[in-house]
């Protein structure tokens, strides 16, 4: 596997298809969830999950949907914590609050936080599956068989009785006549967007919250002036940590990266965690800064690929962290706590144990 590490040469990567293809056959993705699926696909068949995708999840719809989902599941959490005086972010807040609002503008309202989690961790198994370990390929597995034993009947209601739901955009939005999407076509996609959806939001506020724990003086100002910094906080904080770290393609040539020779068919990862850290983009790289002049960040991506869900996922951590922020204005680290940083692929606070007045 080939690393593209800088900026430029990762940017390269992730939006030159004709150079660097999305579809890796045999890949842990292709394995676990079937092919194609959004992410690793190119040309039209990529453009066609992305109409079926996208509606729900354009900046301009978000924005008319995003406060009345996303507070009342924001509230009911903070609810649960008042009384305790402590309490561990990650799994107690971050976490059921990306996965039901995810589950709710889906249309899977329905489930319950411990489900989606479960589901969430069992295919980040089988998406980083690299080494081909069985047992994690078998956890994988019979997550995604759950997935399609408990989404049958919805999809069966949404083929029948469209609403508003993501769901029932993938089968319906851009089709003729009355047709649908086979599921078959919309499934793999579906159960990226259950793993990617579910990692960025929540993990992504989980580790600005993070961040700013351990820059005080930054966690005042934003305390004391949400409306303004929340908003680059959650920018710097996911250059800072990226919850998504690399982004896979395939040479379709022989060709020339960064200096390096590349034969064709090589398997090539674009590091978006590290293209964060360019210092040749950002002056002091590892240095955590709300106020930094950072232009984009490469959180999300590039080109055609660029995540659909950057404007749902940065509008819910807003929400949440803007929420939390006003209500537990005296967070801090329990006594003795030292977060850590934990996983590759997907990467966030092993565990963000705080306790307030």
């Amino acid at each position: 596997m080939w690393l593209a590490t800088s900026w430029e040469a990762a940017a390269r990567v992730a939006s030159e298809p004709e150079l660097f293809a999305a579809d890796m056959p045999g890949s842990p993705i292709d394995r676990s969830f079937g092919s194609p699926t959004i992410l690793t696909c190119d040309g039209e068949p990529h453009r066609e999950l992305r109409r079926a995708v996208d509606p729900k999840l354009r900046p301009h719809a978000v924005e008319e949907y995003i406060d009345e989902l996303v507070t009342p599941i924001v509230d009911a959490r903070l609810d649960r914590l008042h009384a305790a005086g402590e309490a561990e972010l990650m799994a107690d807040f971050f976490e059921p609050v990306s996965v039901l609002s995810l589950g709710a503008v889906l249309g899977l309202a329905e489930l319950d936080a411990d489900t989606l989690r479960r589901w969430f961790a069992a295919l980040a198994d089988g998406a980083t599956n690299f080494e081909r370990d069985r047992a994690k390929q078998a956890v994988s597995d019979a997550a995604c068989a759950e997935i399609d034993r408990r989404l049958e009947p919805v999809l069966e209601r949404l083929e029948r009785e469209p609403d508003e739901s993501t769901i029932a955009h993938m089968l319906h939005a851009g089709m003729d006549g009355g047709e649908t999407r086979p599921r078959q076509a919309i499934m793999p996609s579906l159960k990226v967007i259950l793993l990617g959806g579910m990692q960025e939001p929540g993990h992504g506020a989980g580790s600005v919250l993070y961040a700013l724990l351990r820059h005080p003086e930054q966690l005042a100002e934003v305390v004391a002036d949400p409306e303004r910094l929340v908003a680059p906080a959650i920018e710097e904080g996911m250059r800072w940590v990226a919850p998504i770290g690399t982004q896979g393609r395939r040479t379709t040539r022989a060709l020339e990266l960064a200096g390096a020779n590349l034969p064709a068919d090589a398997p090539v990862a674009a590091v978006i965690a590290s293209a964060n850290r360019d210092e040749a983009r950002f002056p002091e790289p590892d240095r955590f800064d709300i106020h930094r002049d950072r232009g984009r960040v490469a959180t999300f991506g590039f080109g055609r690929h660029f995540c659909s869900g950057h404007a749902f996922a940065r509008a819910q951590e807003g929400i949440a962290l803007r929420r939390l922020l006003a209500q537990l204005p005296a967070l801090e680290l329990v006594a003795g706590e030292r977060p850590e940083l934990r996983g590759w692929e997907f990467r966030a606070p092993r565990s963000l144990r705080v306790r307030w007045a």
